[in-house]
């Protein structure tokens, strides 16, 4: 019995070095891949910030050549479906709830971690506008009280209307506003404003701020502008996120939503990392990383600052926070893969 132990103990060893071997070998190719793994350019500062924390991990400790398309929500989506993207590592599945699910189940996508858990959305006005006496909106606390105010939020482009700030055209938050705008029966009362790029809206909102104007905006976090401006800004109230109606508003036509239809305020969402199955099944060692990768609201928020205070781009930004945190995204990863990782950063 001893000599058969020994054998098999003799035979063994190889196998588990050759095993070893397998996976570091995997490590400095790209997970066999053979070719760049594609990110999906999600037109937003955070997700830049997580596509350039990502990248660089792939790139340096995993042998990766990386390449992002740049989009929106909807149609990244769908290329991550077709197997054009392979990561998105900003996911807002609540927003793209239907495509998501019919894609989940035609086995096209999975979720495979949490980018961060905590992001919130909501409807803000200035406190300078609603605190106080003489505020010029004083008492205004909920978006059903906004009729009594369209006034204090002129439009300019068209007088004797409000005007509300939604969220960037083509983003699934941007649909979802337009059909609480008429869920809430503001479609009388106020403009839908929906600019055409995230610097057009933070710039409209950190103008209007600054020189303490009338604004009502749809904005998220973590953000810089929330980071920069969260403390000067409060958010309305909605009735209480319920998710029977969200999930009914969600899934209806925007010209089918009326002042009867029942709308909720946002839930705070849990952001996911997404992967294209197929690329899922091809890179096992990328997808446990990502599995593994995780941040907070606060975490991104410092990161979006540093960018902006800095004039840095996402991918500096993201070297900026792993170099000063380096005990956060070691953790995400096997030894071996970290080392080379840090001596990337030190490079």
């Amino acid at each position: 019995m001893k000599k058969i132990l020994l054998a098999a103990g003799l035979m063994a060893a190889p196998a588990m070095t050759m095993a070893t071997s397998s996976a570091a070998l995997a490590q400095d190719d790209c997970d066999g891949l053979g070719r760049p793994v594609v990110f999906a350019g999600l037109d937003w500062d955070s997700n830049s910030f997580n596509n350039g924390i990502a990248a660089f991990i792939l790139e340096n400790g995993y042998g990766c050549d990386t390449e992002s398309i740049p989009g929106s929500t909807i149609p990244l989506l769908n290329g991550m479906i077709r197997g054009d993207i392979d990561i998105t590592m900003e996911m807002w599945i609540p927003n793209v709830k239907d495509a998501w699910d019919a894609a989940e189940a035609d086995g096209t996508v999975r979720e495979v971690g949490t980018s961060y858990p905590d992001a919130t959305q909501a409807w803000y006005v200035p406190k300078y506008l609603v605190e106080g006496d003489d505020a010029p909106a004083a008492g205004l606390t909920s978006v059903s009280e906004l009729p009594d105010y369209a006034g204090v939020f002129e439009d300019p482009e068209e007088p004797g209307k409000g005007r509300f700030y939604n969220c960037i055209l083509g983003w699934g938050c941007e649909v979802i506003n337009t059909k609480k705008l008429r869920a809430y029966g503001l479609t009388e009362s106020y403009t839908n404003f929906r600019p055409g790029t995230g610097g057009a809206l933070a710039s409209a909102i950190e103008a209007a701020i600054l020189r303490e104007e009338p604004i009502l905006f749809y904005y998220w976090g973590p953000t810089w502008v929330l980071g920069k401006i969260g403390d000067q800004v409060t958010p309305l109230e909605e009735p209480a996120y319920d998710e029977t109606a969200w999930t009914a508003l969600d899934s209806m036509a925007v010209e089918d939503v009326t002042a009867d239809t029942e709308a909720t305020a946002y839930p705070t969402i849990s952001v996911s990392i997404a992967v294209n199955s197929e690329f899922g099944d091809a890179a096992p060692t990328i997808t446990e990383f990502l599995g593994k990768y995780a941040l907070d609201a606060q975490t991104i928020s410092t990161g979006l600052a540093y960018m902006q205070d800095e004039s840095a781009s996402a991918d500096e930004a993201a070297e900026w926070w792993m170099q000063n945190n380096v005990e956060t995204w070691t953790g995400w990863l096997p030894a071996e893969v970290a080392e080379k990782v840090k001596a990337a950063l030190q490079s």
